[in-house]
């Protein structure tokens, strides 16, 4: 069996759910902490791919990245044409799982004590300091859920993938794509394989995150058990 489309999924996986990750914490941090004019249409801009069907946003993505699009026309004069490659693929999948890692990123922002965050700034930290040390760590459970449901959206991405980046093997084939060809041709056993492979890759990350997640519960909790007493050998 070609292994091939294993190895493009998890390297678009990957990809994808790294730029959804900072993309997601941004949008997400921004939307959580402010009220403006307009805030639930931009709110409901980031969720659109979300409640879309995968062939209108990989249409989308082609008119905007295609040979006459606006920044098609700048790639392809530039000798980087994105459509039919493997950044293709990677950007259906960051787009289609967006929606998710802000999602729970957002709720998670919003459940965060702003009086721990402000206590922080009125003894000097910065913003940069106060988001990375208080706001992300007590959001965490929230932002690691939302990293987990990136990924596997991103590793079963197909209608955006497709109409973007196309049925290329060794080049932009993922294992999606491999199991609805493989049906098509009538190979059912090849298909079956490619299934079982997602099961495998799906449940092996979630069982990693899982234990990372209980890992770093336990090192919060060793820090908040330190706490009270460093305050008491500052204050004797």
């Amino acid at each position: 069996m070609d292994m091939m489309p294993v190895w493009i999924s998890i390297k678009t996986a990957l990809a994808a759910t790294l730029i959804t990750f900072f993309l997601g914490l941004a949008a997400a941090r921004y939307m959580a902490g402010r009220d403006f004019r307009g805030k639930s249409l931009v709110d409901g801009f980031f969720i659109l791919p979300l409640v879309l069907p995968p062939t209108v946003v990989g249409f989308g993505l082609l008119c905007l990245f295609g040979r006459n699009g606006p920044v098609g026309q700048l790639l392809f004069a530039m000798g980087r044409p994105v459509v039919f490659s493997w950044s293709a693929t990677v950007i259906a999948s960051a787009v289609v799982s967006f929606p998710l890692m802000y999602q729970a990123a957002r709720a998670a922002f919003e459940q965060v004590e702003p009086n721990l965050e402000n206590a922080a700034r009125t003894l000097g930290a910065s913003e940069w300091r106060v988001f990375w040390r208080i706001s992300v760590p007590l959001a965490w459970p929230g932002i690691a859920a939302g990293a987990v449901l990136a990924f596997a959206r991103s590793l079963g991405e197909f209608g955006a993938t497709l109409m973007l980046a196309g049925n290329i093997p060794g080049k932009t084939q993922t294992i999606p794509l491999a199991i609805y060809f493989a049906v098509e041709a009538g190979k059912d056993a090849l298909a079956l394989n490619w299934v079982l492979m997602v099961l495998f890759i799906s449940f092996i990350s979630l069982v990693a995150l899982n234990h990372w997640k209980r890992r770093q519960y336990h090192n919060m909790a060793s820090i908040v058990d330190f706490l009270p007493e460093e305050s008491t050998d500052a204050g004797n």
